[in-house]
């Protein structure tokens, strides 16, 4: 489980938040397609705009086929860290709802719903003893093409999935940055009645 014990809140958010964090550092360990789908099974059950459940997860596993060209469409810079990874799933989402008997029509909602189906898998697998590394760094025109996405459907990010190593396997401009990052306070991001605008210091 990724831990973050100098991370506090104020309120009672619960240890298991409060303790998943993204590491880019991964120990190369095989992942079993039972304990991925286990995890991607944790997004299954996010709630979603007229439980319509527009997500889809497109994933390899290292040491797979199709590993090498998953991680051929990241740039530079999240290739460097996320070939020590043990599984890459793209995350993609139904841009209309519908169909059958019903005209289909535009899911306002699908990126927001792709979104909290994959916070659900984060904590399944900080759970479990796993970490997982949301990214949008990568060629999206390449991926598209690549995992043979229909039209009507987004590509939104990708979550490298593994088990956290030591921080030393970093490059140098990596390992200063490999802890839990900090959060805004509440009070910049929940406003009672209106939005407000926060004065600058």
């Amino acid at each position: 489980m990724t831990e973050a014990p100098e991370r506090h809140s104020d309120t009672d958010v619960d240890r298991l938040i409060l303790d998943r964090w993204s590491p880019r550092a991964f120990t190369p360990a095989p992942i079993t397609e039972a304990e991925l789908l286990s995890f991607l099974d944790a997004g299954r059950w996010a709630p979603s705009a007229y439980n319509s459940q527009p997500w889809r997860f497109i994933y390899a596993r290292r040491d797979t086929p199709d590993w090498e060209r998953f991680l051929s469409w990241l740039i530079p810079f999240n290739h460097a860290w996320a070939q020590n990874a043990s599984a890459l799933v793209y995350v993609a989402s139904h841009t209309v709802m519908g169909g059958g008997r019903a005209e289909p029509v535009p899911s306002p909602t699908h990126a927001f719903d792709a979104g909290a189906a994959t916070v659900l898998v984060q904590l399944q697998l900080s759970r479990a003893g796993w970490a997982g590394h949301p990214i949008s760094g990568f060629d999206h025109d390449l991926a598209r093409s690549g995992l043979e996405l229909p039209e009507d459907h987004a590509l939104n990010a990708a979550l490298v999935i593994g088990r956290q190593g030591e921080a030393e396997i970093l490059p140098d401009s990596l390992r200063a940055r490999e802890a839990p990052s900090t959060r805004r306070p509440l009070s910049e991001l929940v406003f009672a009645g209106r939005f407000r605008v926060r004065d600058p210091d």
